[in-house]
């Protein structure tokens, strides 16, 4: 691409050619204002808040959508744009109810930020304020209809980034309105609260129910992290106040491109009730104890157990640094044996691929599993790429939501057939389960070497799992000691009726669960968002986690609890 030189407000800018006026401005550091613009989304010049004046040129034009040429003069703040902003401005105030006093979003709303800058300090034209609905349908976020500025970002928030296309427009005039599926209620509709759209909105039009009224952009932090809910490991953004969590935010700049599931932006900050201080069971009850207590018990069960007689479980979820100190502590120094609580895959992993490497393939082959419930977000990386043109071929024996997409589809016995679909492909993507049996595993490594292959795992961290040769939760004959670091999670039925076996349970765990009756110790860990460390990502990728509030001081790191027990022991 050859580079153009462009004049904007006085200043000679040099830019690639097929650049916007809005994206040369921002390079030189000059402000045009926006409202219907987002980095993460296709301009579509909707709100004409950024019309600018060009030289030679009779109207305004729209700097997000107009390309520069060489030798253009343009002028950013002339008294025709400025006037012109204004009246956009006057109008959309005088079309809902956009009373800033009774809005959520007031002090951190984009369209209240340029009604001050444009010195708009009343209301010019009469303003109706029709009663438009507010759809509280939803669970997690709500939509009210009267703060509004149909900038549309929602709407290519949901088809342009997450390839969903739940949302888009009915009626025209003064009665377009954002809807769901042809007007469903958002919460009967094809939603799947990803949340991207929330993220997006400039104005209190799509309100987050959780951290609504809690706090303004200046009244809060943030702390950049990982999502280590699934192997995906999703940038993500944590906003805290007061040492609180108010909401999850996707990173645009991440893999993700932005994009989180419902359970790591809503769910994974919904109420449970925390495990807070370590609790031992005296009389059938668990009651509260001290730190020396309830390590004084364990350390005793440790000493008083048989040679092959304890066992350790550990979750997959845990960080690097946990999962190393523990597995060092307990198998190494204590000679329990260590075991996973989900099931690793068994042999090689072919892999080499990355999330970014979907939006350019032009054949994706999806081998076995539902993504849209174990890996939502890549799920939706895969619905964006169908939308420019890539194949989709599923290969699988049960029902999933890639069955209406799929081009192709084959069971499980036909892998070898779905294989030779890649074969001409010239740029093959692989997406498959890490838990498929070894067979399958080698049809995929046979493809060509331009395929790109990306092993989605059962659990965040399992890739350090298998560098540590840990197994699934190992069956015993008699158990004197057995050792659960929960974390954030539950037993299965079948790993809870095996925990009873055990003659002493000692439970590690963040929340307080079905799975207590079974501890004679319970032990408090820290919340997902107390935690520090990485992770490795399905990809390969080392994801840093960084805490955004501070763990109690009743609460001790886990491989500081593991290192006091071997060093008692």
């Amino acid at each position: 691409m050859s580079a153009l030189c462009v004049t904007i407000d006085g200043k000679d800018i040099t830019v690639e050619s097929g650049a916007t006026i809005l994206e040369a401005a921002r390079t030189a550091g000059i402000d045009i204002p926006t409202l219907c613009h987002h980095p993460a989304l296709n301009d579509i010049g909707a709100c004409r808040m950024c019309l600018v004046e060009i030289a030679g040129v009779p109207a305004l034009q729209p700097a997000c959508t107009y390309p520069v040429a060489d030798g253009m003069v343009v002028q950013t703040e002339s008294e025709r744009s400025v006037q012109m902003r204004k009246f956009v401005l006057e109008m959309l105030f005088s079309e809902r109810n956009h009373y800033c006093m009774f809005c959520e979003m007031s002090g951190d709303c984009e369209l209240q930020a340029q009604a001050y800058r444009h010195g708009l300090a009343h209301w010019t034209y009469p303003t109706p304020n029709p009663r438009l609905p507010v759809d509280a349908s939803r669970r997690f976020f709500l939509m009210d209809h009267n703060r509004c500025i149909l900038c549309r970002r929602c709407i290519r928030a949901c088809s342009d980034v997450v390839g969903n296309h739940t949302l888009g427009v009915m009626a025209r005039g003064a009665h377009t309105m954002v809807t769901a599926d042809m007007d469903q209620p958002f919460g009967d509709s094809t939603c799947v609260s990803c949340g991207t759209c929330l993220q997006v909105c400039p104005t209190g039009a799509l309100v987050d129910r959780r951290s609504a009224y809690m706090g303004r952009h200046a009244d809060v932090q943030t702390t950049e992290s990982a999502c280590a809910f699934c192997s995906v490991g999703c940038a993500i953004t944590v906003v805290t106040r007061n040492g609180r969590p108010l909401r999850v935010e996707g990173g645009f700049d991440g893999p993700n491109a932005g994009v989180l599931c419902a359970r790591g932006r809503f769910e994974c900050l919904e109420g449970r009730e925390r495990v807070a201080q370590p609790m031992v069971r005296r009389n059938g009850e668990l009651t509260p104890a001290t730190w020396d207590e309830a390590t004084t018990r364990v350390a005793d069960a440790f000493r008083a157990a048989r040679p092959g007689a304890v066992h350790a479980w550990m979750t997959a979820v845990a960080l690097t640094e946990t999962m190393d100190a523990m597995a060092d502590a307990f198998r190494n120094r204590l000679g329990a044996e260590v075991s996973l609580l989900s099931r690793p895959p068994e042999g090689p992993l072919p892999n080499g691929g990355a999330l970014a490497d979907i939006d350019a393939a032009d054949r994706i082959l999806v081998v076995g599993g539902d993504l849209r419930e174990t890996h939502p977000v890549v799920a939706y990386r895969i619905q964006r790429a169908a939308d420019h043109d890539a194949a989709i071929t599923l290969v699988a024996d049960g029902p999933s939501s890639f069955s209406a997409m799929a081009h192709e589809a084959f069971p499980m016995a036909r892998l070898n057939d779905a294989c030779k679909e890649c074969q001409d492909a010239a740029r093959p993507v692989i997406v498959y389960s890490a838990d498929l049996p070894p067979e399958a595993r080698q049809a995929l490594s046979g493809l060509s070497t331009g395929a790109r292959l990306i092993p989605l795992h059962s659990a965040a961290n399992m890739p350090n799992a298998l560098t540590l040769g840990l197994g699934g939760a190992a069956a015993w004959e008699e158990c004197d000691l057995l050792y659960v670091l929960l974390q954030d999670g539950v037993l299965t039925e079948e790993q809870r009726e095996r925990a009873r076996s055990a003659a002493f349970v000692v439970l590690h765990a963040a929340y307080r669960g079905p799975d207590d009756d079974l501890a004679s110790v319970l032990l408090p860990a820290p919340l997902w968002h107390e935690r520090a460390g990485t992770f490795a990502a399905m990809d390969g990728r080392r994801a840093v986690v960084k805490p955004s509030t501070r763990r109690p001081e009743s609460v001790w790191p886990e491989a500081a609890v593991f290192e006091g027990l071997a060093a008692r022991v």
